[in-house]
């Protein structure tokens, strides 16, 4: 009986590694979401396992503001472009970088604090990301859908000003959740090649980033941005048309002028 048991428990974790592999194979953004509300008793058991994730000294240099009521969607969507899976979401999650509470607990602790640089708001920031994807991968690992919303950075001031968020707090990552509507389908991928380098860096000929960017070039949805923009190829549609020079420079200047007015001094 005793070897049953060691054995059924090994064919057990076997299965659920199978299933996680198998997940995570499959994974997907979501952006349709059905009525099935997300319960305050999974959103915080979501989180708090989060919290979980490694941080930089173990500081835990992030909050997180969760937006489910309908007014404050409202207010938030201009921000994000009116993005649909911000009314249509569950619930939406804005991830800081957050100095703040840390700084006043060394204050408190009569500790001189010396926070507000670059190289700890990059600090805070990494903190905020690998939190966040800790969010997304537990959430959807319970069938939860998600979707980060790319918008965030770009107008970061506004978006402050509707959460209320004081010096030393940067909104970094925005992630709306619920429950797929329907199914979603995947979207394309380099390949392992593109991105696996082994011991060194190995910069790609022309011919070899042809070959890496094929499925991205020949993925129909792809196709059709191209034909609609009125493009030659995929890559011209984000130079030209999804993330052009004068946007980037643009949103640079507002954010970089944003986390300065937050309290971090940034070299020039």
């Amino acid at each position: 009986m005793h070897i049953w048991l060691l054995f059924s428990n090994f064919a057990h974790h076997i299965y659920e590694l199978n299933m996680e592999n198998k997940y995570f194979s499959q994974r997907r953004t979501v952006r349709s979401y059905s009525d099935k509300s997300i319960s305050e008793e999974t959103l915080k058991s979501i989180i708090e396992q989060a919290m979980r994730a490694p941080t930089t000294g173990n500081m835990q240099l992030y909050s997180v503001i969760v937006t489910r009521n309908e007014e404050m969607k409202k207010r938030l969507a201009p921000t994000h472009f009116n993005q649909p899976s911000v009314m249509g979401c569950q619930v939406m999650l804005t991830i800081c970088a957050d100095f703040n509470r840390f700084v006043k607990w060394c204050e408190v602790s009569d500790a001189t604090p010396g926070y507000d640089n670059f190289q700890s708001f990059i600090t805070a920031t990494l903190d905020a990301i690998i939190f966040a994807q800790q969010i997304v991968t537990i959430a959807e690992m319970q069938g939860i859908g998600t979707c980060y919303l790319g918008t965030v950075t770009y107008n970061a001031p506004q978006i402050a000003e509707i959460l209320n968020l004081p010096k030393r707090v940067i909104p970094i990552a925005c992630i709306t959740m619920g429950y797929p509507y329907n199914e979603t389908p995947q979207c394309e991928r380099l390949p392992l090649e593109a991105i696996f380098h082994s011991e060194t860096y190995h910069d790609c000929s022309d011919e070899e980033i042809k070959e890496f960017y094929r499925a991205k070039d020949d993925f129909e949805p792809n196709q059709k941005f191209i034909e609609e923009n009125n493009k030659q190829t995929l890559a011209q549609v984000f130079t030209d048309v999804r993330y052009t020079k004068s946007a980037n420079e643009t949103f640079s200047k507002i954010f970089l002028d944003f986390i300065i007015q937050q309290g971090f001094s940034i070299p020039y």
